[in-house]
């Protein structure tokens, strides 16, 4: 079935309305918030942001890293001591179970024990102190820095000479029960401070042992 068409010269033609809107638009409330003002600043913002993060190295937050992850001098020292004296400590129950041995007593491993952990106080303390370290690099105050290395090394030496000849002299000179309280304790304090020490200082004091042993007529029990 045709439809009836319309003849076009029969159809008026109008210009189209071209009158402003009355009612706001969406342009005219963005631009009544500084919607584009705010797009653009959030743009230049994460700009930014981007430039500064890429221009940020990998080496240099791994080293950020690492700072995070190192130990204050405070706690080094600290986990330094508590290694050295447990050392120390354990190196006390070895010399007290060899005097125990020496005299042929029966070895009570609580006793043991117990010295060991008095020990082990005193040189937590000892160490503590002496022991040169980045967080106690003043061991007398008022000296200049330059002469606190050869304080710490005059004690050591000092303290090595006294401990080796008061060694030799009571496993020479007292009975076994005094030996066996005196000995170990000594025994670990010569051994740290020969440690502590540099070569041209812990050769002399081993020298000044041997001397005192040779001079007093002493032998190595």
């Amino acid at each position: 079935m045709a439809k009836n068409r319309k003849d076009p010269a029969k159809i008026k033609l109008r210009q189209p309305d071209r009158s402003p809107p009355t009612e706001k638009t969406l342009l005219d409330i963005a631009q009544e918030r500084s919607l584009f003002d705010q797009a653009a600043r959030r743009e230049r913002e994460l700009a930014g942001s981007s430039k500064s993060s890429s221009s940020s190295s990998p080496g240099a937050r791994d080293g950020e890293d690492d700072d995070d992850g190192k130990l204050s001098p405070g706690a080094e020292r600290f986990l330094d001591a508590l290694l050295w004296t447990t050392t120390l400590a354990i190196l006390h129950s070895t010399f007290d179970v060899l005097v125990m041995n020496q005299y042929g007593t029966v070895i009570k491993w609580e006793k043991v024990v117990a010295n060991a952990g008095r020990a082990w106080c005193a040189f937590f303390f000892l160490f503590y102190v002496l022991h040169p370290h980045e967080a106690n690099q003043t061991l007398l105050p008022g000296l200049p820095r330059r002469f606190q290395r050869p304080l710490r090394q005059l004690l050591f030496f000092g303290m090595s000479c006294a401990a080796g000849c008061a060694l030799v002299y009571i496993t020479n000179s007292k009975g076994y029960l005094y030996n066996m309280k005196r000995a170990p304790p000594l025994g670990c304090l010569w051994v740290w401070a020969v440690v502590e020490l540099d070569l041209v200082w812990a050769v002399p004091s081993l020298l000044v042992t041997g001397l005192y042993l040779w001079m007093n007529g002493f032998s190595i029990k």
